[in-house]
């Protein structure tokens, strides 16, 4: 028996596949939440009674935390206290009955308790364990917690963001987690690829500092290429010019030149066409070698009409080019609604709420949101019976000794 059979029916390509998620706050669960959003069935262990530590972050709507069911929709909780023994055994039988097991605990934390790798791959040895951590398991930094601004600043990243002679910019999400949860999700769907044709499962060690370095492999390859240190840019791009954000009479509007022929036709939308001719101009290395003198003269021809204006011209002489939007701009974009990436649903001690939506787009088998983020403990009694076959006297004996959490709403 499924816990989905207890509860609400899984739909998606990993229908069938069985995640135990021992992770907090977002690197880990935005891992699983792609993978829930995939059909995978999340089962999320949190401490009895006050649960995972990002419920308590603001903004509250009515007591819950908008960031913990960011990340946390469509999945099952299950509070459990695995530091007595009694916690770890039914955490065990949960391994038992997975395929997956996620964490994000500072390397060397969970051997304290016997949950990391191999005593737990030596109970369940079909399951992909993947453990997301700032610097890795192993190296001189291994033990170092890190936070997303700290990965940011150690990877490089914040050197090579913000104005020239700014101080370094955060870049405006926290990529150094997200970026880690996309990374590891692509190595466990791996992994489960693999265990089809091995039959065993393995360890997947995702490093924080090490997804903000591959995200950044331009910046790696161009010092490799040229021995010059990439420095911080604004909005332009270091290669390509002109390809940045410029203000206009009433906000800003980015261009993107991808080839040669588009630079004359560029120039007369802007209605400086000599400048096109220009020799320190012709090419695009010349314009990004001399882009000191040729920004202010855009910018100054730029300056004269509003955004939507400048997008018209542009667009109409195929010339890519964008409003910088805000937030609520972005929420209210056609193309966006018309994509479904925004998801009403009915979430619990809440009411509705409106969810970012999965981005794969699948024909056969679609991705999206599977259901709301869950109360502490609001499955433990259903996974708990469906999966390690404990009987209620049991359970409320557990509850009793707080080793967890009952609550008796499935899923909706």
């Amino acid at each position: 028996m499924t816990v989905a059979e207890g509860g609400a029916e899984r739909r998606g390509p990993l229908a069938g596949v069985r995640v135990l998620d021992l992770s907090a706050r977002l690197s880990g669960p935005f891992a699983t939440m792609i993978l829930a959003d995939l059909g995978a069935e999340v089962v999320k262990v949190e401490p009895p009674l006050r649960g995972e530590q990002s419920r308590t972050i603001e903004p509250l709507i009515n007591g819950h935390s908008a960031y913990f069911i960011s990340v946390n929709r469509g999945k099952h909780s299950v509070a459990i206290d695995f530091r007595p023994a009694q916690g770890r055994e039914l955490l065990m039988k949960l391994v038992d009955a997975s395929d997956v097991f996620v964490e994000n605990f500072v390397p060397g934390t969970l051997a304290k308790y016997s949950l990391d790798f191999e005593p737990v791959a030596a109970r369940n040895q079909r399951i992909i364990y993947a453990s997301i951590s700032g610097f890795g398991q192993t190296g001189p930094d291994r033990g170092l917690p890190a936070f997303d601004i700290i990965t940011q600043a150690m990877s490089g990243l914040l050197s090579i963001t913000g104005a020239p002679d700014g101080i370094p910019a955060r870049v405006g999400i926290s990529i150094g987690d997200l970026s880690a949860g996309v990374y590891a999700a692509v190595g466990i769907l791996a992994a489960l690829v693999e265990r089809q044709s091995s039959g065993v499962g393995q360890h997947l060690d995702i490093s924080m500092l090490e997804t903000q370095v591959a995200l950044m492999e331009n910046a790696f390859t161009r010092f490799f290429a040229s021995g010059e240190q990439p420095r911080p840019l604004g909005s332009r791009h270091p290669l390509v010019t002109p390809f940045q954000a410029f203000p206009t009479a009433d906000g800003y509007v980015v261009v993107a030149l991808r080839s040669e022929a588009q630079w004359g036709p560029f120039c007369e939308v802007l209605e400086i066409p000599e400048v096109a001719t220009e020799a320190r101009f012709a090419t695009n290395g010349l314009r990004t070698s001399n882009h000191g003198e040729l920004e202010p003269i855009l910018s100054a021809a730029i300056a004269r009409r509003p955004t939507a204006e400048w997008i018209a011209l542009l667009r109409a002489r195929h010339i890519p080019s964008a409003p910088v939007q805000t937030i609520l701009d972005v929420v209210a974009m056609p193309q966006l609604a018309d994509r479904g990436m925004w998801v009403k649903a009915e979430q619990t001690g809440v009411g509705d709420w409106t969810f970012v939506n999965s981005p794969i787009k699948l024909s056969r088998t679609p991705a999206g949101v599977q259901g709301p983020a869950p109360l502490v403990g609001d499955s433990t009694r259903l996974v708990l019976e469906s999966l390690c076959g404990c009987d209620s006297e049991e359970l409320q004996d557990l509850a009793d000794r707080g080793i967890i959490t009952l609550g008796d709403e499935p899923m909706a």
